[in-house]
């Protein structure tokens, strides 16, 4: 069974815990030392962020770190070597998070192929327009067993999100806001009622929510209203700052505390 699938059979109610840092910053080499710590620290899933000169859907953080990380040499063949060499020490599920321009030109079966080989579960392609994915990608990776896993935002109609959780499997990434990514202080009556709407949904996949999760009270609303949360910006801010993992994992801890 895909690790995707396996991790919200098993958790059982329990409250997930998914984090995403760029594979290439703040080192070109730290990729393995950081999942080795996110494992030993009990993060249920992480994003590995690929690299690219454009992320559209991402803020100023995440924008800095891919910059950063090209600037390192980072590439997704390097980071799919990088992954093959701990894929038996890691046991939680990666997922893959990048553009779809790299990973054409890496082409869809070597990538999905990659992915199997690395141990990576599935992948987030943010500007991946549906079609493209049930005509041409979808099938491929069906195949390798890679799940493709898909965003709704609040402005994203019911019958869209119907259709999302019929021909995807695995988890739907649920962006909290229709922003770009960033840290935000609070979710306010609006995205609560956003919240609330896909909960009354009744759909087939968990639903983990990412983007603004950076305290205590972003914390709890998303884990209350889905299977867990994803943080993205204030990990990749932590570090930058702190250029270790663990030292980055206890302040993050900290501020969610708060």
């Amino acid at each position: 069974m895909n690790k995707i699938n396996e991790l919200f059979e098993s958790a059982r109610g329990r409250k997930l815990l998914s984090l995403y840092f760029c594979a290439g910053c703040p080192t070109a080499d730290g990729t393995a030392d950081t999942l080795r710590a996110l494992q030993r620290r009990g993060i249920d899933m992480v994003e590995v962020g690929i690299p690219f000169s454009d992320p559209m859907a991402d803020g100023p953080v995440i924008q800095d770190a891919a910059t950063k990380a090209l600037k390192n040499g980072m590439s997704l063949g390097k980071i799919f070597a990088q992954l093959k060499a701990v894929k038996d020490e890691i046991s939680i599920p990666l997922v893959l998070m990048g553009y779809l321009n790299p990973i054409l030109q890496y082409g869809i079966e070597p990538f999905c192929r990659s992915c199997v080989e690395s141990g990576v579960a599935g992948a987030i392609i943010p500007d991946l327009p549906f079609k493209d994915y049930l005509e041409t990608i979808k099938p491929v990776a069906d195949r390798h067993g890679v799940r493709i896993i898909m965003l709704i935002t609040p402005e994203t109609s019911d019958e869209r999100i119907r259709f999302i959780d019929e021909h995807t499997d695995g988890f739907i990434y649920m962006v909290s806001s229709a922003a770009t990514t960033g840290a935000q202080k609070l979710f306010d009556e609006k995205k609560q009622e956003y919240f609330r709407r896909i909960n009354a949904m009744g759909l087939r996949n968990p639903r983990m929510i990412g983007f603004g999760i950076s305290n205590r009270q972003t914390l709890e609303s998303s884990q209350a209203n889905a299977a867990g949360a994803i943080i993205g910006s204030k990990f990749v801010t932590l570090l930058n700052e702190s250029r270790n993992a663990d030292e980055a994992l206890d302040r993050l801890f900290e501020a969610l505390s708060r």
